[in-house]
């Protein structure tokens, strides 16, 4: 069923249920790899995930398709995960690096990342970038999303997002081969 249809369903008060149930079947793994890609820990997507179901619950009926339906999930995906970094800096008084730190040595201990050597060195080398390319980077490099929607999602300029995903690239490379 196509999003236009589900969103037709969800307005219905007959068939809310069911449409809600056909879209979060439909997006559920997208996005919580999404989220477990940006917070690392599982368990922290899955709650994470469940905060932006209740997020598209109670918005949806509003929702008002100036964008697509996936673009708009994203959003709230996105927004939901920085919302959850920021709060865990603060929380316990943490500069940026530490919180990174922290989900490094979730990469080290082997549950929740599985994968060879260098996918490891890969998801490290994500999380020493700046917050904003780490983002553009997973949303390209991952979920192989085009600039012109990414910029949707985002906010942001279509060259903003190409250079942001350069420098990331750069980073990354230098971190694996080792130069950084």
């Amino acid at each position: 069923m196509s999003d236009e249809e589900i969103i037709l369903h969800f307005k219905s008060t007959d068939t809310r249920s069911y449409a809600f149930n056909l879209l979060v079947r439909k997006y559920q793994q997208k996005l919580y790899w999404l989220l477990r890609r940006m917070v690392v820990d599982h368990d922290d997507a899955d709650d994470l995930l469940q905060n932006v179901w209740i997020k598209v619950w109670q918005n949806l009926e509003n929702f008002k398709a100036e964008s697509q339906l996936y673009t708009w999930l994203y959003r709230i995906s996105v927004n939901e995960a920085l919302s959850h970094l920021d709060k865990k800096k603060r929380r316990f008084f943490l500069p940026l690096g530490d919180v990174e730190a922290e989900l490094g040595n979730k990469i080290d201990t082997g549950n929740t990342i599985s994968g060879d050597e260098l996918q490891i060195k890969l998801q490290k080398a994500i999380l020493k970038l700046p917050e904003k390319q780490r983002v553009v980077f997973q949303l390209r490099y991952y979920d192989e999303m085009p600039y012109e929607q990414m910029s949707k999602v985002l906010d942001t300029s279509v060259g903003a997002l190409k250079a942001s995903y350069h420098h990331a690239a750069k980073k990354i490379e230098a971190f694996i081969v080792g130069t950084d």
